[in-house]
């Protein structure tokens, strides 16, 4: 029960000294524990220190900074009395022996302390450094001035556990104006340097200036040439381009007026054939109804109608060689004369297309009259090529200087054969062409009488002047 109760008294002591002695030190400072252990040192670090056997002491670790000044003139290397202004900052060395030594001058001190006892040193040493210096040289290089001060400044630092940071000097001043004389004299150097710049930005803008007019006029006239360049070879182009449309036209127009010709011949000679094919139609159909006896005027007739057509093709053949060399005449004009070809091409397409309304309408209208009347049309054509056709029949007989006939009637009979060949014809005309012309001819007849008007021609078949003299001698039966 006794060990018990010890062992309960050792636990609550020891939880008595740990609560009691728990220390935590923070970054910016150093807890030295010293005493019944090792010394050791705490840096952001916890620890427990045994009450009333060992201590605790603080170095603090934070950078100071000091303001060092001389606290009067001082002579440099020239003997010139200077003062200088100046900012260091120091902190406590960071390692085990810097802190070791920190502690035999500056453990448990406050900043200002710190700050105080270090503030002559460094005086001493910039004093040091000013009496080996010019004025111009601390002046013109302040960071040479304070490497100079640092080097010399810290190994005294060292000795106390001190880093110097850094070395800023703030200014300098002097009993006799020297550095403000050095300041005129580098305000006129510099003045003078800032006029021979601004004389020579001057020059060199006036030059660019008139380098750049020159440029930009050069530019512009290149511009305006390469412009009047393309103006000219645009209207050149355009030139020849109208020149090649004007011949191309020039060429269908041409080539539409020999198209034209083409088909206007195609027309002719078409319609000549018609013409003869129809004359042809009629000579066979006369050749069909005439007897043997009448083979010489069928000849006559046929050799008629040959020539006929062979004057025919001679005339559209000339027609066709004639209109052709017209339009290649007209169409090496055309060439030639492109505008005004045009206006000739135009104009004779007008008349043409005017001619050929115009033929139509009167085709149109012959159709219209042709249909109009009808069979009385037909009718009046055939009553007119009568008085031809018997004409034609008895021609024959005009060449005949006498004719014998026996029996009785013979000149009734001969102008029976005459009348009877007429009929023939007509006949025939009937049986190729599918017209029944009697029918017609009765019809019209009958129509005639019946009107009113009565205006209509009557055609009366009567011999002619052309028809032979028949010489009848009537002989007696043998």
């Amino acid at each position: 029960m006794e060990i018990l109760f010890g062992i309960a008294v050792a636990i609550v002591v020891l939880i008595v000294i740990v609560l009691i002695g728990y220390v935590k030190a923070p970054p910016d400072t150093a807890y030295m524990i010293s005493g019944f252990r090792k010394p050791r040192i705490l840096i952001g670090k916890a620890g427990v220190r045994i009450p009333f056997l060992e201590r605790l002491d603080k170095l603090s670790l934070k950078m100071f900074s000091v303001d060092v000044k001389t606290t009067d003139y001082v002579p440099n290397a020239e003997y010139i009395n200077v003062k200088v202004d100046a900012t260091v900052k120091i902190r406590i060395g960071q390692s085990q022996e810097m802190m070791a030594l920190a502690s035999k001058f500056f453990l448990n001190e406050r900043e200002d302390m710190i700050i105080g006892r270090v503030q002559d040193t460094l005086e001493g040493n910039m004093r040091e450094i000013v009496g080996q210096m010019r004025l111009e040289e601390m002046v013109t290089d302040r960071k040479a001035f304070g490497e100079r001060v640092q080097e010399n400044a810290i190994p005294d630092l060292q000795k106390m556990g001190l880093e110097m940071i850094s070395f800023n000097v703030q200014s300098f001043s002097d009993q006799n104006n020297v550095i403000e004389d050095l300041g005129i004299d580098n305000i006129a150097q510099i003045k003078k340097g800032a006029a021979v710049a601004k004389a020579q930005a001057d020059r060199d803008i006036a030059i660019a200036q008139a380098q750049a007019a020159k440029e930009a006029n050069d530019a512009k006239v290149q511009s305006e040439m390469e412009i009047a360049e393309k103006q000219n070879a645009l209207a050149i182009r355009q030139a020849e381009l109208k020149q090649l449309s004007d011949v191309k036209k020039a060429e269908a127009d041409a080539a539409y007026s020999i198209q034209e010709q083409e088909q206007r011949k195609t027309i002719e000679i078409t319609s000549a054939n018609a013409d003869i094919a129809r004359a042809e139609r009629t000579a066979e159909l006369k050749a069909k109804e005439v007897d043997v006896t009448k083979q010489t005027l069928d000849a006559e007739i046929r050799a008629k109608a040959d020539a006929q057509r062979y004057a025919a093709e001679q005339e559209a053949e000339a027609e066709l060689f004639r209109r052709t060399k017209e339009a290649e005449a007209k169409m090496i004009e055309r060439q030639r004369e492109a505008e005004g070809i045009r206006a000739v091409g135009e104009a004779e397409a007008e008349a043409i297309r005017l001619k050929s309304l115009a033929e139509a309408e009167g085709i149109d209208k012959k159709a219209e009259a042709m249909k109009k009347y009808g069979e009385a049309a037909v009718v009046e054509m055939i009553m007119a090529a009568l008085p031809e056709i018997a004409k034609n029949v008895a021609e024959p007989l005009g060449k005949v200087d006498k004719i014998t006939m026996y029996g009785e009637g013979n000149s009734a009979k001969l102008l029976a054969d005459i009348v009877n060949g007429t009929t023939q014809v007509t006949e025939g005309i009937s049986a190729g062409m599918g017209i029944d012309i009697k029918s017609l001819i009765m019809g019209a007849l009958g129509g005639k009488m019946a009107s009113a008007d009565n205006n209509s021609p009557v055609v009366v078949v009567s011999p002619t002047a052309e028809a032979p003299a028949v010489k009848s001698e009537e002989t007696e039966n043998q």
